[in-house]
């Protein structure tokens, strides 16, 4: 094992790199160069065990899974390799004896701007997990040169900057052009019938280079090596030269800017036609060179595509990866000639889907013109799929024209990429109990009563080999030297820790503990020039800013404390450290309105000495994995507080927890299987339930009479109209109170203010009680014990995928 390098092993690796690389010695070697030889060490012994690890793959003839994203935010490289390969002890050793930190090696690479929030980091722990339990497993996205965005706040708005992140980056990826697909956009189809049946020939098409990079990602303790693959397009044609020599420069670089476009940022905006069509455009050059890529690898294998569904399970991780059906069809007709009736069966036994969203906007629509223009053979298979469905639907429920309506993939000129996912696949899964019962009982139950065994339920998990043993050493120590080290390979063993309930010792460890993360925390900022009190509470809500996360309902919380203590400065209560971290999307203007709102809060907030001693608001700029690792160990508090029904799942709420955090939130997405891991005394509930905010939908839901019956709503509204700061936010209390089309309010935070803030007190109240505090969260950390990752791709595999681990 890799564990067992001696230094003089070590040195001669890294010296080798260095002398080949860079031309220099250990002496002459600055820290970005000692980074970037530390990484390409980690990658050769990467290839040799990714080397190793296929061949196994291949004499085992094991069925492989391909997990396809458009998102993956794995976070660095250099720390998760070396603690998976047991390697960090020997790395520190040998660096500090060249008077090199390897704290600052790590602080060398930055986060790859290949993700955003919650879809792309769950997808990174799921590599984890398959390379820890050595599954035959790749993933594939796109390589984003400028990430989704850099975030900074001007005045309290959001702008948005290019995430430069490649050239510190770009070092673990392993450029592969023997892999090299082309993808086709535009022109036209031509059929034609002839002896041997429907010949299809797409002409005057525009055609690019799909390259693809390869990040390895090392399982813990294990043979098992994932790959990410990930690809960049490229022109074809790479440089006009004749334009180039008449003088027309634009002109020649013009075919190799438009092909390159398409791999420039994640999610670019679209609510305009050119974004539109870009996002189209980088789903379907994810898809198509992914499916030409594991056709072409299972082919040099086994040298035929009947046994296709049986060697191969291909994932679609929410919506965007949904053309791969079409693609996969396409491929199988026209260039391998099976039958439409052979094909279709071939898809649908190998294509699975998670749904991550109950949000009626998430669940992608795409005009049928712009398909039809862009994707021409794509947009003839994706209705043909459609006819013969519908012809099926017709013969099930002849005359309900309406229901048939509601399943067809293309309906009333809009092209439904859900509905293409659940018809195209073998299995539809939800990501907590909660949401499966949701989709199952409104988002598809047309589908759902037509094969109800079509649907199961997957609760996500996090990777917590990262999220505990790497972000919280100390925590992992003790849990060490209480239950021993078989949790960081089954996170089942965490369940021990509750018999340490009682134990003084252990508790008094866990407070020290947690004290200390939040010092080390306060630290990181301050560096920033921010300063906090590591004695306050840290109450923490990060994540994506949208209006169902009801970042708004914590700011109005606030707000009413804000108020109380500005009554009455001497009032009883704790210090509290409200941490918000949070990007929102560059065209959602009711988000950015919301992060205006915060810094503006805090702002305000500031000015008054006495009452910065009590509260305390600060919103944490860019937010990525990096700054997740040191802020979620931190946390005495975790707001998950979405409107009940709309919150799919949630991880960030199973990565506080396993840090000790306890949860103030709703029932909803996975703060529903919480609850029930540590019982209700050690977890912070309050508001509708899901059922409870539907009948109030149905009765008719007014804000105005929250604001008028309740003296506290009445008063916080206020504020927000009077605005503070020397800044209006109208907009917000219009929003609150009248909305658009008159519906105020939309999701609900005034009709569950009151009990937040009764809860909030509850909480507040617990917090006095140190060693009970303590109990609740070693509860909660034993409890996260359900919510590893491994268990969730255990049960992917056995559940949908049906792949055996090679362990």
């Amino acid at each position: 094992m890799e564990s067992n390098m001696t230094k003089e092993e070590l040195r001669a690796l890294i010296e080798n790199k260095l002398s080949r690389h860079y031309g220099i010695s250990i002496d002459e070697a600055d820290r970005a160069q000692m980074y970037k030889s530390c990484a390409r060490t980690i990658l050769e012994l990467l290839s040799e065990k990714r080397t190793k690890f296929n061949q196994k793959i291949k004499e085992s003839q094991a069925k492989k899974v391909y997990y396809l994203c458009m998102e993956f935010l794995v976070g660095r490289s250099l720390k998760n390799n070396l603690y998976n390969l047991g390697l960090e002890d020997v790395f520190r050793n040998v660096l500090k004896q060249w008077n090199f930190d390897l704290e600052d090696l790590y602080n060398e690479e930055p986060d790859p701007g290949l993700g955003n929030g919650g879809l792309g980091r769950l997808a990174s722990c799921f590599m984890d997990s398959l390379a820890t339990l050595e599954y035959p497993a790749t993933g594939y996205s796109i390589c984003y040169e400028y990430g989704l965005f850099k975030q900074k706040i001007v005045d309290g708005w959001q702008m948005e900057l290019p995430d430069i992140w490649l050239p510190g980056g770009h070092v673990w990826l392993n450029q592969r052009n023997d892999l090299v697909c082309h993808v086709r956009f535009n022109g036209h189809v031509e059929e034609n019938w002839t002896d041997e049946g429907l010949q299809i020939k797409h002409l005057n098409y525009d055609e690019i280079e799909a390259v693809p990079y390869d990040l390895m990602i090392s399982g813990l303790d294990s043979e098992g090596v994932a790959i990410l693959r990930l690809w960049r397009a490229r022109d074809l044609n790479n440089f006009d030269m004749s334009s180039f020599a008449s003088g027309d420069y634009d002109r020649a670089m013009t075919e190799k800017m438009n092909a390159e476009v398409i791999c420039k940022v994640l999610y670019p905006s679209d609510n305009h036609f050119e974004g539109k069509t870009l996002r189209l455009k980088q789903q379907y050059f994810l898809v198509s060179a992914t499916v030409q890529d594991i056709i072409a690898e299972h082919l040099q294998q086994y040298e035929t595509l009947d046994n296709f569904s049986e060697k191969v399970a291909i994932h679609i991780n929410d919506t965007h990866p949904a053309l791969c059906i079409p693609e996969l069809m396409r491929i199988l007709v026209d260039d391998y000639h099976y039958s439409w009736q052979r094909a279709y069966q071939l898809v649908k036994k190998t294509v699975s889907y998670t749904n991550h969203t109950v949000l009626s906007e998430a669940l992608e629509k795409w005009p049928e013109d712009l398909i039809k223009g862009q994707l021409p053979r794509i947009y003839g298979i994706m209705k043909g799929l459609n006819e013969s469905y519908c012809q099926e639907l017709w013969k099930r429920y002849p005359g309900d024209w309406e229901k048939i309506e509601r399943m067809s993939i293309i309906s009333h000129g809009q092209v439904r990429m859900a509905n293409l996912c659940v018809i195209g696949s073998s299995h539809v899964n939800g990501v907590s109990k909660l949401h499966s019962e949701i989709i199952q009982k409104h988002i598809f139950s047309d589908y759902y009563r037509l094969d109800t065994k079509k649907f199961i339920s997957v609760t996500n998990g996090i990777a917590h080999r990262r999220w505990l043993c790497q972000s919280n050493p100390l925590l992992s120590q003790l849990l060490d030297d209480c239950i021993g080290p078989d949790y960081k390979k089954d996170a089942s063993q965490l369940g021990k820790f509750r018999n340490f309930y009682e134990n003084k010792e252990v508790l008094s460890r866990l407070q020290a503990i947690k004290q200390a993360n939040k010092i080390r925390f306060s630290n990181q900022l301050q560096q920033n020039g921010i300063v906090i009190d590591p004695q306050s509470i840290f109450v923490v809500q990060a994540k994506r800013l949208h209006e169902y996360k009801r970042q708004l309902l914590n700011v109005l919380k606030i707000i009413s404390l804000y108020l109380d203590l500005k009554d009455e400065p001497n009032l009883s209560l704790p210090p509290q450290t409200f941490l918000f971290a949070a990007k929102a999307a560059p065209g959602y203007y009711s988000a950015k309105e919301v992060i205006r709102l915060i810094w503006n809060l805090s702002n305000e907030i500031e000015k008054d000495a006495t009452i910065r001693e009590k509260i305390r608001v600060v919103f944490l700029e860019n937010y990525d994995v990096t700054m997740a690792e040191g802020l979620l160990p931190a946390a005495d508090v975790s707001e998950q507080i979405s409107l009940a029904g709309k919150e799919a799942s949630g991880t960030g709420n199973m990565k506080m927890m396993i840090n000790g955090a306890l949860t103030i939130g709703t029932m909803d997405g996975a703060n529903v299987e919480i609850y029930e891991a540590v019982g209700k005394e050690n977890i912070f509930i309050f508001g509708m339930t899901a059922e409870e905010v539907e009948n109030k939908w149905k009765e008719g839901y007014a804000a105005s009479s929250y604001y008028h019956n309740n003296e506290k709503i009445h008063r916080v509204v206020e504020y927000l109209r009077h605005g503070f700061n020397g800044e209006s936010f109208e907009s917000i209390y219009r929003y609150l109170l009248v909305g658009d089309y008159g519906i105020g309010d939309p999701y609900m935070c005034l009709a569950d203010f009151e009990s937040y803030l009764d809860v909030y007190k509850e909480l507040l109240e617990a917090y006095h009680a140190p060693f009970r505090w303590s109990q609740k969260a070693l509860i909660n950390i034993a409890g996260a014990e359900r919510f590893a990752a491994d268990r969730s791709i255990q049960e992917y595999t056995n559940k949908i995928w049906n792949i055996p681990t090679l362990v």
